[in-house]
């Protein structure tokens, strides 16, 4: 692209209110990702009592060596727990499942019925749900990035070392704990949030709300992930929404300007 046609972009994306909006947003939420991420690689200890605050020491088997530390996440044998866990888990498959419909109905609409920013906002919902949680999340990020989950590692009565969030010096191989899909799915759920409709938002909005911070709290407690992974599973996925919602929107200006 040109020289003076990148500038006018800007300057068109400026002068757009929805556009300058998006990213705005995409920026300020990818910092406080990047923020977030810095203080929890270089204050470790956040994610150590958080997980500790979970953990049940036992006595260790006679015989075992001296510094090896006993014990496990006791939540993670609780059988309503882990009922609520396996429920919790589809929900983010089935919230896309209506959002594929409600897509399907709407590209149904032609003419003056058809309302290309609703068909628009649920296509970026559902490419955020494949981009971020199953692409940068599971794809990437808990394939290589080789951190050991909390019940993996030594302190925890594992036997890995500890590794900060970040790290990918760690001795995990695969499905590793940065950062957590189920968080990064179930931050998604918050993302359908404006796709309601007004009248539909008291009535599921605080339910998507519910579910949403409630799942993160059940892989901390479990042992499954630290605190640190929830949380940038949990905000990447509102990040990615951003990202992509700015793209559309510069898209948008671009198509209309240059």
């Amino acid at each position: 692209m040109p020289k003076q046609t990148h500038t006018t972009l800007i300057e068109a994306v400026h002068r757009d209110r929805d556009a300058r909006r998006a990213v705005i947003l995409a920026l300020v939420l990818l910092s406080v990702w990047l923020l977030l991420l810095a203080a929890f690689h270089f204050l470790p200890a956040l994610d150590v009592a958080m997980s500790a605050a979970f953990f049940e020491a036992t006595a260790c088997a006679e015989g075992t060596a001296d510094g090896i530390v006993c014990g496990d996440f006791p939540y993670q044998r609780d059988t309503l727990f882990v009922f609520l866990r396996q429920m919790l888990f589809y929900m983010p498959s089935l919230a896309a499942v209506v959002v594929i419909i409600a897509l399907v109905r709407a590209l149904q609409h032609h003419g003056a019925t058809y309302q290309p920013r609703k068909v628009r906002d649920y296509a970026i919902s559902l490419l955020t749900l494949f981009i971020g949680p199953y692409v940068v999340v599971n794809l990437l990020l808990k394939s290589f990035s080789g951190r050991p989950r909390p019940h993996q590692t030594d302190i925890f009565g594992g036997e890995l070392p500890f590794m900060p969030a970040g790290s990918f010096a760690g001795g995990c191989e695969n499905n590793c704990s940065f950062i957590s899909g189920e968080a990064a799915g179930a931050g998604w759920l918050i993302c359908l949030i404006p796709l309601l409709s007004e009248k539909m938002r008291p009535v599921f909005g605080p339910a998507l709300i519910a579910v949403s911070l409630v799942t993160p709290a059940f892989r901390v407690s479990f042992g499954g992930h630290y605190l640190s992974d929830v949380v940038l599973g949990w905000l990447s996925s509102p990040a990615v929404f951003a990202a992509l919602l700015a793209v559309f929107e510069i898209a948008r200006v671009r198509k209309n300007t240059l």
